[in-house]
């Protein structure tokens, strides 16, 4: 049997609508043959006609069939346009953007490629039973559409609660810094006590020296890890900044609203006070390298 080069599903819904066009073609001949019919049954009468009689009658048939048939395409068109419009709003749906080649549909090789498809399918659908299995009908416009829509919020959503995920972490790491460094502020409270004993001070100093050294080398790691931090706070906020307004743009579409959830707001804050404990820690270590 020929093919249109299409899947099983799409040439199934060709051979439905070219069972359509053959139905619709068949009643416009039968229109056409009833006017032929009707002149013969009411005009010829007679066995002889004069030429004005024949002219007339003629006339009179070519604006009978002259309108039928341009009725009828009319119809052909504006069914077409119906068809292409049902494939356009699937399309649209699924935000493609379909195109057409009118060239194509003067090309008489596809043409005569169809009209063979026709001939074989109507010899073939004539070998099987007068009852024809029900084809499956164009999926409906209104489903389907917004999946594409609910698949990009998922996706937002798990990028979110990965941010979330990591700036926890951030969070924990900062804190953790944040232990350290008050342990070391507590040792250095500790030995400027201890100075003022004036036993064994030579051994006082020098265990003030390395632990001061150690403090400054700790302080420095300390320094450039709160940086580091402050960074990677900064990076991750704008990024869960970014998926946040691209989830609520989603959402906008499909709610056609956009609420900010208490947990991005509390996150906010969380990250505030971070960033002012990590401040007055910088001022805190700056005013004791001015002492030092």
């Amino acid at each position: 049997m020929a093919e249109l080069g299409v899947n099983e599903h799409h040439q199934n819904e060709v051979v439905s609508y070219m069972r359509f066009a053959r139905f619709k073609r068949g009643m416009c001949l039968k229109t056409v043959d009833s006017c032929f019919q009707n002149l013969k049954d009411s005009r010829l009468v007679e066995e002889t006609f004069t030429v004005d009689e024949v002219t007339d009658m003629l006339d009179g048939l070519q604006s009978v069939v002259h309108s039928e048939v341009e009725s009828e395409l009319i119809n052909t068109t504006y069914t077409n346009v119906l068809l292409l419009r049902q494939l356009f709003s699937q399309a649209e749906k699924w935000y493609l953007k379909l195109q057409t080649d009118v060239s194509d549909l003067e090309n008489r090789e596809l043409l005569d490629q169809v009209a063979e498809f026709e001939k074989s399918e109507y010899t073939s659908s004539n070998k099987k039973s007068t009852a024809d299995p029900i084809k499956p009908k164009l999926a409906p416009l209104n489903e389907g559409g917004s999946e594409l829509l609910n698949k990009t919020v998922a996706h937002l959503q798990e990028e979110n609660e990965k941010l979330k995920t990591r700036l926890r972490t951030i969070e924990t790491q900062a804190t953790a810094a944040l232990d350290e460094k008050s342990k070391l502020e507590k040792s250095l409270r500790d030995l400027q006590m201890i100075q003022g004993d004036q036993k064994d001070i030579t051994e006082l100093e020098n265990k003030v020296a390395a632990l001061k050294s150690q403090f400054e080398k700790t302080l420095n790691d300390t320094t450039a890890n709160q940086k580091f931090l402050e960074e990677d706070l900064v990076t991750t906020k704008h990024d869960l900044l970014k998926v946040q307004d691209q989830l609520s743009t989603a959402e906008k579409e499909l709610e056609k609203k956009f609420q900010q959830t208490a947990a991005y707001r509390n996150m906010k804050e969380i990250l505030t006070k971070k960033n002012e404990q990590i401040k007055d820690l910088r001022r805190r270590l700056s005013k004791y390298e001015s002492e030092d």
